[in-house]
């Protein structure tokens, strides 16, 4: 065994033996005699914070990622102590801490080890900047997989990985490619079938090694800051998650036309361009929602200004936009033109609201205006400022959505690509250096630009989009995985990526479908369409350079395969903003890959293409130019091809056929899935009835369909719909029954019920426990029938 003083020896420090303990309510302190106080608090039974202190000192206490409304209480905590050790029991783990080493140990209440200290905590001194390297290292379970991580353009599970996080401006990535835009030091392990997750809080750039190095040994570390980490047990991959998300926060409902179709460019302009586009997607029935305006449509670049010449009468043209159901989102950068007659900058300039370097001159960085000053996004000062410069914008101009990029915060023309680590922040009364903020400030312009959007758009929602992204900030914005390149290899990384962002608590997120770089070939942007249908934010975006990226821009045959597509996803939006009611309410994933939906199943332990929308939808997308199929693995349970209404006993790899028309779609048997009819537009049409896809199972399903007004807050003052469903099959007989909750009245008065896969013939109908006719239901063959919308209990009979 190696001792303390042989490390020490080796340039790291390491705890020394327990000297005392003392309990504070729920916080537990153990000093060692070198001088390291690790701070133990219990936030639930399954919820723990480790934060350990070198000299005797902690740091102040603060972060940006936690969510004020996280959920804290456990209800059992007890410490016993032994010869070698300290013991904390909850109601649901142990915690064995080392009188000697510090280290610790997590066990569930029988015995099996969950997560246990290698070396555990230790340290050096940054000599360059002051403060310490802190580490911790983790033994590697046998056959331990690990998710998580956010947008790391590598395979699902990171096992045998090291990946970092330092928010980079990274144009074209490419596969495997580290860092990339967003910092989530979140992880999640899963040995033995019991899952835990590790939640890093240290926004310096930190680095994780999934037993990379050593294959035995798991470990992270920052270049500054706390040893802070929080440690959420499941057993399930899925309580792991709620766990997470909880702690960090989700955001309020969007309005619903932020889940519809979006289509960018850099740039659309001048304003007979942006019209031009819109029209034609009026003219050729393809639904879309949202148009958005690049950079080229300000005044040399400039923040919260118009390009005259391109953009003369900007109010009319967004209200002739709106007149056709286009919401118009347009970009704002951080970087502010250094210009003596540009208000923005002056006003900046004199309220002392940009960056500084550490001798006290102003951060200066070129970007796309030119020269720019920065302003500290993590003073709350500036924050407020900044909110209320969107008042033109979204008051007067009426302006829906406001999309945030470059704001890693990213530099051209230096090799670091962003700010010298000596620029200072405010940190909301924590001064520091860019060292500790650069992973924080592009969450932080999102959450500025959110609270100015929220602010002008009352009583209707906010939409923001940002590039940069650190833990916590899905409760302002939604996201993209950045600039991507039209090729199938990034095909494969968008889908990969979703997945991990749903799974790291950020599930508003696509990517710029068809590939930011370079030009798609119509089949390439046929089965990308086809992928980001079914992802939760759903955008066309292209670097313009390369010719055109409309859904009409290849040939007739791709044409209407896209605009297929993007009806399915308007005729699911009742589903998508259910999944999006449950994201909000109960911390549930809107994507998860077949890890989270089946941790048991080895066989999903390293998938990367199937994944689960929402909860009952199975999507794999084709991934290879001219296939015609492609072998895919269907899950434990049994499924109904979309398609063909084919049943599938899961738990097996299987050839799919998937002609350049079909993705291979699958529906998980008891499902109900709900559609509205298609609409060129969230609100175009209002809907006369709501159908519903029955998929008959011999058992007990259940589903729901959430709905309220599809913007502003009535909902929550109650008025909404959460309509619960409960399906029991038997042999000869279905019943439905149908649980309301809210005070929300939908436009509609009928649902009508299409049913897959009955095996029986219908001849007898209860509805609420009387018999109806079979034409008061209009049943049409046996495939649907349609009822009033109050109904309680449905009972379907049959030979």
């Amino acid at each position: 065994m190696i001792t303390n003083t042989e490390l020490e020896y080796k340039g790291n420090l390491y705890p020394n033996d327990i000297i005392d303990f003392r309990r504070d309510a729920e916080k537990l302190y153990f000093t060692t005699s070198n001088g390291v106080v690790l701070e133990v608090s219990i936030l639930r039974d399954s919820a723990f914070r480790f934060r350990y202190a070198t000299e005797n000192i902690f740091e102040p206490d603060f972060s940006y990622a936690i969510s004020e409304s996280a959920s804290i209480g456990y209800n059992k905590l007890e410490v016993e102590e032994t010869v070698t050790e300290y013991l904390i029991i909850t109601a649901k783990l142990k915690i064995l801490v080392d009188k000697r080493t510090l280290r610790i140990q997590i066990s569930d209440l029988k015995g099996a080890i969950i997560n246990e200290d290698e070396l555990g905590f230790h340290w050096e001194e940054n000599y360059q900047f002051g403060g310490n390297t802190v580490k911790m290292s983790k033994i590697t379970q046998n056959a331990e997989s690990f998710y998580g991580m956010g947008d790391k353009a590598t395979h699902s599970n990171l096992k045998g990985k090291r990946v970092n996080n330092w928010v980079t401006d990274q144009y074209a990535f490419g596969k495997d490619q580290d860092p990339l835009y967003k910092a989530i030091p979140f992880y999640i392990g899963l040995h033995n079938n019991s899952a835990y997750g590790i939640f890093f809080d240290n926004t310096f750039r930190t680095q994780f090694d999934f037993a990379h190095e050593r294959r035995n040994v798991t470990s992270f570390w920052a270049d500054g800051g706390e040893m802070n980490y929080y440690f959420f047990y499941g057993p399930k991959i899925a309580e792991v998650v709620n766990s997470y998300t909880d702690l960090t926060g989700t955001p309020e409902l969007p309005p619903m036309w932020t889940l519809g179709f979006h289509q960018s460019k850099w740039s659309y302009y001048p304003e007979n361009r942006v019209l031009e586009i819109a029209k034609k997607f009026r003219d050729l029935r393809i639904p879309c929602d949202g148009i958005y305006l690049d950079i080229d449509y300000m005044e040399g670049f400039r923040c919260f200004t118009w390009n005259k010449e391109y953009f003369p009468d900007p109010k009319k043209m967004v209200q002739d936009l709106r007149n056709d159901g286009f919401k118009t989102i347009a970009i704002i950068d951080p970087g502010i033109k250094i210009d003596k007659d540009y208000w923005v900058y002056q006003e900046a300039k004199d309220n002392d609201y940009f960056c500084k370097r550490g001798d006290g001159p102003a951060m200066r960085g070129k970007v796309w205006p030119g020269e720019c000053n920065f302003p500290d996004f993590t003073n709350p000062e500036v924050r407020e400022w900044w909110a209320g410069l969107y008042k033109e914008l979204i008051a007067e101009i009426g302006i829906k959505g406001v999309w945030n990029d470059m704001n890693e915060p990213a530099v051209m023309e230096v090799p670091t690509k962003t700010f010298p680590l000596d620029v200072r922040h405010d940190y909301d009364g924590h001064p520091c250096s860019h060292r500790k903020a650069h992973n924080v400030y592009g969450t932080q312009m999102a959450r500025a630009t959110y609270e100015g959007v929220k602010k002008f758009s009352f009583p209707k929602r906010p939409f923001v989009i940002t590039r940069a992204a650190y833990s916590g900030a899905q409760r302002f914005t939604s996201t993209w995985t950045g600039d991507n390149v039209a090729t199938w290899e990034h095909l494969w990384i968008a889908n990969v990526q979703i997945q991990r962002m749903c799974i790291s608590g950020m599930s508003f997120v696509g990517s710029d479908i068809g590939g930011f770089a370079e030009q798609p070939s119509g089949e390439l942007f046929a089965r990308w369409i086809q992928l980001g249908v079914f992802h939760p934010f759903c955008r066309v975006h292209s670097s313009g350079d390369h010719g055109d990226q409309e859904p009409w821009s290849f040939d007739d045959e791709v044409t209407d395969i896209v605009r297929s597509y993007i009806e399915l996803r308007y005729q699911l939006l009742p589903y998508l903003y259910t999944m999006f009611y449950r994201y909000t309410k109960e911390n549930v994933p809107m994507i998860k890959p077949l890890v989270h939906f089946d941790q048991e199943d080895h066989q999903t332990h390293f998938r990367t293409d199937e994944f689960i929308f929402g909860e009952q939808i199975l999507v794999c997308p084709v991934q290879e130019p001219n296939a015609q199929g492609r072998r895919m693995y269907i899950p434990r349970g049994t499924w109904y091809n979309y398609w063909t209404d084919e049943v599938l006993l899961g738990g097996m790899e299987k050839w799919v056929v998937a002609r350049l028309d079909k993705i291979p779609l699958f529906i998980k048997e008891g499902a109900m899935i709900p559609k509205y009819p298609v609409q060129q537009y969230v609100g175009e049409i209002e809907v006369e009835e709501l159908i519903m896809e029955v998929y008959y199972k011999n058992g007990v399903e259940r589903s729901s369909v959430y709905e309220d007004g599809q913007d502003g807050y009535d909902y929550k003052k109650g008025r909404y719909s959460l309509r619960n469903y409960k399906l029991t099959g038997r042999e000869n007989e279905l019943i439905i029954q149908q649980y309301k909750g809210g005070s929300y009245i939908s436009s509609y008065e009928t649902i009508k019920l299409n049913f897959h896969g009955l095996p029986f013939t219908i001849s007898t109908i209860e509805v609420d426990h009387v018999q109806v006719s079979l034409k008061e239901v209009q049943l049409k063959g046996n495939s649907s029938i349609v009822l009033d919308k109050g109904f309680s209990n449905l009972h379907i009979s049959g030979f």
